[in-house]
């Protein structure tokens, strides 16, 4: 069975990486969400395994322990992480999986997880970007300046990343992400791994 591919989805705060992953699997209703693993409790409805993964901080620290995340952060006095497991498995039964995630721990699972196909998601300019940021209405002046000139040193790290694709239409930016999917899974590569296991088969079946 040919195996799925892990897309990680990056890009500074306030980009729309969760809109445009949410449009996009509801467009690829078969791309699989990383679940992830937290220490916090669970809020009214979220359910084990499908939110979140509901950890002790003693399971977490176990997980860290064994080198079983492929990042992970602590927020508020909680950990959240990504369970290298869950997405081991669900890539072996052939399926894709999407991971959402800023970009420090985007970088971190590159170190853990070449393999994946990195997508950084691009506002259309910074003045864009800072109109994003203060059309929440939530922020001061002085936390909207921190957030750009952090957003502008996360751009810098581009670099790290397989693909850019910019986000100035929602339905445009998951078309392009679509095509960077499909373009992925026919690299000669995952083709090549494929036929050296069926002429092992071949060869072993003549022997």
């Amino acid at each position: 069975m040919k195996k799925g591919l892990l897309i990680v989805l990056s890009g500074p705060s306030g980009v729309g990486k969760g809109t445009v992953c949410s449009v996009l699997r509801h467009k690829m209703p078969e791309l699989v969400y990383s679940v992830s693993a937290t220490t916090r409790q669970p809020r009214q409805g979220e359910m084990d395994g499908i939110n979140y993964f509901f950890k002790s901080k003693e399971q977490f620290q176990d997980m860290i322990a064994r080198d079983a995340l492929l990042e992970y952060a602590e927020y508020v006095g909680n950990y959240y992480g990504t369970p290298r497991d869950f997405v081991d498995k669900t890539i072996a039964e052939g399926k894709d999986v999407i991971l959402e995630i800023e970009v420090q721990g985007a970088l971190k699972v590159k170190d853990k997880f070449p393999e994946g196909v990195f997508v950084f998601l691009l506002p259309p300019s910074l003045d864009e970007l800072k109109q994003r940021i203060t059309g929440r209405g939530t922020e001061t002046t002085s936390v909207i300046d921190h957030r750009m000139s952090v957003a502008v040193d996360e751009m810098g790290l581009i670099r790290h990343y397989d693909y850019a694709v910019v986000n100035d239409e929602i339905d445009a930016a998951c078309h392009r992400i679509q095509s960077i999917v499909t373009a992925e899974h026919c690299r000669r590569e995952r083709f090549l791994a494929g036929y050296a296991e069926l002429q092992a088969v071949i060869e072993k079946a003549k022997a």
